[in-house]
């Protein structure tokens, strides 16, 4: 239960697909994403999020070899105008947070700035407690919803708060949304949705991913859309910088963009592990049932904390979670993912069960 692998069965009609589209294995891909994968994408943001007529899948969606590569490249364009803008550039991120949001930003020149995402704040930074002087040197930001590793759903508002900071101060929102199609309560809303509003997604870069939603992490298939002038410029760097996925691989990502039954069923089965956190571990350590994503963070401050948790867990349970210190940034001495582990919620709901009341016995309440 550590690493976020989905292990659910992927749809059977990839494999159709690539069978069917072998051929292409013996062509060079363009880089961009064919065609017919752009129109796809375009199609289901267009549904998902309210954007019909907002969207031009030749220039505003931009196919990527997995999500990460992405959330990485995207942030090395902006050098020249961090340059420009002041000579200690930063990039904001969650703390908790995703690894290669600091690794990107450290790739940029840039420093990366950790945002507490606490149970204070409702596990997200706090937007209105940025301080002026940061702001006028911050050339991005990243944002989680749902989160990585706690769950939290960004609403509306919130969403509204970070575009206009963004737009007013000049700096680049990475909405990473990778999470977006499991949930069990209202779906999450989007970046793109919520920028639509405003009729520009100017300073915006949304990131999804087959990975999750479809269960397919090794496909390597997910992409980035927003900004033009963005995109363009990203899909200059990956044209000759960048891991190109095949045509076949692409074809068999069309066709998941376009089939909403199999990730119908793969909430069905993750919201059925939830019910079983709600069941077994009910309130104990701090739970609460995340508005989306696969992982539980659990509060193991009574029981020494994210590593010794981990380990008693291993030594006495057989259960692997991840510490959730390994994802926070230590600040002033403070970690905000020491206090936890994250639980990934990958195995079927049979296994699940019998490690969540293996949890439970040798952790206690």
């Amino acid at each position: 239960m550590t690493i976020g692998e989905p292990k659910h069965a992927f749809p059977g009609f990839v494999m159709e697909v690539i069978n069917r589209e072998m051929s292409g294995f013996g062509r060079y891909p363009p880089i961009p994403g064919t065609p017919d994968l752009r129109r796809a994408i375009a199609g289901w943001l267009e549904v998902r999020y309210g954007l019909e007529g907002h969207l031009d899948p030749e220039t505003h969606i931009l196919a990527l070899n997995g999500t990460r590569e992405g959330l990485f490249l995207s942030p090395l364009f902006l050098r020249s105008a961090s340059d420009s803008k002041n000579s200690s550039p930063a990039i904001l991120m969650p703390n908790p947070f995703y690894p290669v949001y600091a690794a990107a930003a450290i790739g940029a020149g840039a420093e990366p700035v950790y945002l507490p995402a606490t149970a204070q704040n409702g596990f997200l930074p706090d937007l209105a407690a940025l301080p002026e002087d940061l702001l006028a040197r911050a050339v991005g930001m990243y944002l989680c919803s749902p989160s990585n590793p706690q769950g939290a759903v960004a609403p509306v508002s919130y969403l509204e708060t970070a575009i206009n900071l963004a737009r007013q101060h000049g700096f680049i929102l990475y909405a990473d949304e990778c999470y977006s199609e499991i949930y069990s309560g209202p779906k999450p809303p989007g970046i793109l949705e919520v920028a639509g509003k405003t009729g520009s997604f100017a300073n915006i870069l949304a990131f999804h991913s087959l990975s999750k939603r479809s269960n397919l992490p090794g496909l390597r298939s997910g992409f980035c859309a927003g900004d033009e002038k963005l995109i363009r410029k990203l899909a200059r760097l990956r044209n000759i910088a960048a891991p190109q996925t095949p045509m076949p691989l692409q074809a068999a990502a069309a066709a998941a963009w376009r089939d909403e039954k199999h990730v119908e069923e793969n909430r069905r089965l993750y919201s059925a592990k939830f019910d079983a956190m709600d069941e077994i571990i009910g309130s104990s350590f701090g739970y609460q049932r995340p508005g989306g994503g696969f992982f539980a963070w659990l509060d193991v401050s009574a029981n020494g904390g994210s590593e010794a948790a981990a380990l008693k867990l291993w030594r006495e349970a057989g259960v692997r979670v991840l510490p959730g210190a390994y994802l926070g940034h230590e600040i002033a001495g403070e970690n905000p993912g020491a206090a936890y582990i994250r639980v990934a919620l990958v195995e079927d709901e049979g296994i699940t069960r019998m490690a969540l009341q293996r949890i439970k016995k040798v952790l206690g309440e």
